[in-house]
């Protein structure tokens, strides 16, 4: 299966919490029907993106990245790669380079959708595809300089400024998706 395949048989199987996730969800299937390209920051109309809250073992912290150009803290995350053999194989591989962190465990569906604005090619959409990480006992981040210009544990509740309501909002639906799988696995 394609990383393309992949990522329309995650988004066709997702159940959206809401409406508004809903809509966001179906604009992605019909985006990846309409370009063969759509998983790559070449497809200047919009790109599927990858991006994860690595939570805490605890389910209390959150490593957040401060970006080197948008001097924002953020969520890990980004492009797709062709290298990538699955969308979720994306978000792991993202989580790993940009937190410094190994034995990450992806929950195995996605938590939320948000698409906004982005430079790409002169200016597009980011379709991003958000999951919740798990970070495993005792876990320390470690800055790569080429990934952001500081990397950090936060607590889920108090999160460093500046950040955005798109990081806020993952966050939030990450400690709700953790705290639903432990108590799935229990």
């Amino acid at each position: 299966m394609s990383l393309h395949a992949d990522a329309r048989a995650v988004l066709s199987a997702w159940a959206a919490p809401d409406e508004h996730q809903e809509g966001l969800r179906r604009s992605y299937v019909d985006h990846l029907d309409a370009h063969a390209d759509a998983m790559w920051r070449s497809c200047l109309p919009g790109h599927i993106t990858a991006s994860s809250a690595v939570i805490s073992a605890e389910g209390d912290r959150v490593v957040l990245t401060l970006h080197r150009v948008h001097r924002m803290w953020l969520q890990t995350g980004g492009h797709c790669e062709p290298r990538d053999a699955t969308l979720g194989a994306a978000v792991l591989r993202e989580a790993v380079e940009e937190s410094g962190i190994e034995d990450l465990t992806l929950l195995p569906e996605p938590v939320r959708l948000d698409r906004h604005a982005v430079p790409c090619g002169g200016g597009s959409f980011h379709l991003d595809v958000q999951y919740a990480v798990l970070a495993p006992p005792g876990a320390t981040p470690v800055i790569d300089p080429e990934e952001s210009a500081d990397l950090g544990w936060f607590p889920v509740g108090a999160l460093p400024e500046p950040t955005d309501e798109v990081t806020r909002s993952l966050v939030r639906a990450a400690v709700e998706a953790v705290a639903a799988h432990r108590g799935s696995v229990r």
